[in-house]
């Protein structure tokens, strides 16, 4: 059923147990051990996009909690328009809960294809997807530290003599691989709860933050009492990975984070005037064209009449302007002129 992620998974492996069994030999159990903690690396590579997308999603939901808290509590009796506010919330952020999701949701087919893969080392099977049955018979008998990878150690003691190790060897090698996969899940857990938002927790949120600090890394311990040793590995390099991974996104969002506030700092302190200095305004620009009063009642301003063309044809008469007062306007010489003749008939 899941052929479509057992053969690549198994093709990585065996592309990587090629490269460190041309280093270590094809039956050493360096060659196989590292072939399953760079099967894990390289898949966590290739969905390492999918995980910025994710952490980016979960940081932007944190943000946007305490308005959604507020919407649950004002339409908390309506579940119809508390849905209808909710998406009009992430339509004017442009936040898709289902986008931080989905890249999560793709480890869980490459997981169980990974698991598909280890279990499918067992005795007397001819192939296993891209391995053959000399592959299969030599990670059977490969060894670390003299532990087999398919044995547990609730395995019995007739099972743990057909892989040719006994319990004591198995408990030394395995213990120490549990304890590390499990104090890695409590360092990925720890380092996500730390990075949560404060205004968004609620008592589901610790619920939940109490599981990933505590009970999830007791469940490796636990899982790792029935869990073939290569199923350790598995947890190990996963765990590990992730660590590492968060350290590097966190600080790598973090830093964008502090060049935009950076930007707009600089932004508003280029905008704001130096201390002491004035804020200088701009005065609009004065009209110096040439304009004719004309001496009306509302004393608008309008263009001078053009000189229009005398009747025979000759060039028009050019007024004398020395006829004109000192002091007054020619276009206006007439109007007052009129005015004085009326003034001394009234007299």
């Amino acid at each position: 059923m899941l052929d479509f992620i057992n053969y690549p998974v198994s093709g990585i492996m065996w592309v990587w147990h090629k490269v460190f069994g041309a280093l270590f030999g094809p039956s050493s159990g360096f060659a196989w051990a590292l072939s399953i903690m760079f099967l894990v690396f390289t898949l966590r590579a290739i969905l390492f996009k999918p995980f910025v997308k994710y952490v980016r999603s979960m940081k932007q939901m944190q943000e946007f909690a305490p308005q959604m808290q507020k919407l649950r509590e004002k339409y908390g009796n309506d579940r119809q328009r508390l849905a209808t506010e909710m998406q009009k919330l992430q339509a004017e952020h442009g936040f898709n809960p289902l986008g931080g999701c989905l890249p999560m949701l793709v480890q869980i087919p490459v997981f169980f294809g990974l698991t598909n893969v280890l279990q499918g080392f067992k005795a007397g099977a001819t192939e296993n997807f891209f391995f053959g049955a000399d592959e299969v018979k030599s990670y059977l008998a490969a060894k670390l530290f003299g532990a087999n990878f398919s044995s547990s150690l609730t395995a019995t003691a007739e099972t743990l003599a057909q892989y040719g190790t006994d319990r004591n060897t198995q408990i030394f090698v395995t213990i120490p691989i549990m304890i590390v996969a499990s104090a890695l899940t409590h360092l990925t857990s720890r380092h996500s709860v730390a990075r949560q938002n404060p205004a968004a927790a609620n008592q589901q949120t610790a619920i939940m933050n109490k599981l990933a600090l505590y009970v999830f890394p007791l469940g490796v311990l636990v899982a790792g009492l029935f869990l073939p040793m290569g199923m350790l590995l598995y947890w190990l390099s996963n765990n590990l990975w992730t660590l590492m991974q968060q350290y590097v996104v966190y600080h790598r969002i973090d830093r964008e984070e502090e060049e935009k506030k950076q930007a707009a700092i600089s932004k508003r302190q280029n905008l704001a005037p130096k201390p002491g200095q004035k804020p200088v305004r701009k005065r609009p620009a004065a009209d110096t064209t040439a304009k004719v009063v004309d001496g009306g009642v509302d004393g608008t301003e309008k263009p001078a009449d053009k000189p229009k063309p005398a009747a025979n044809g000759s060039a028009p008469a050019k007024k004398d302007s020395a006829q004109a007062e000192p002091g007054t306007v020619p276009g206006i010489i007439e109007d007052r002129s009129r005015g004085k003749k009326q003034s001394r008939k009234r007299r």
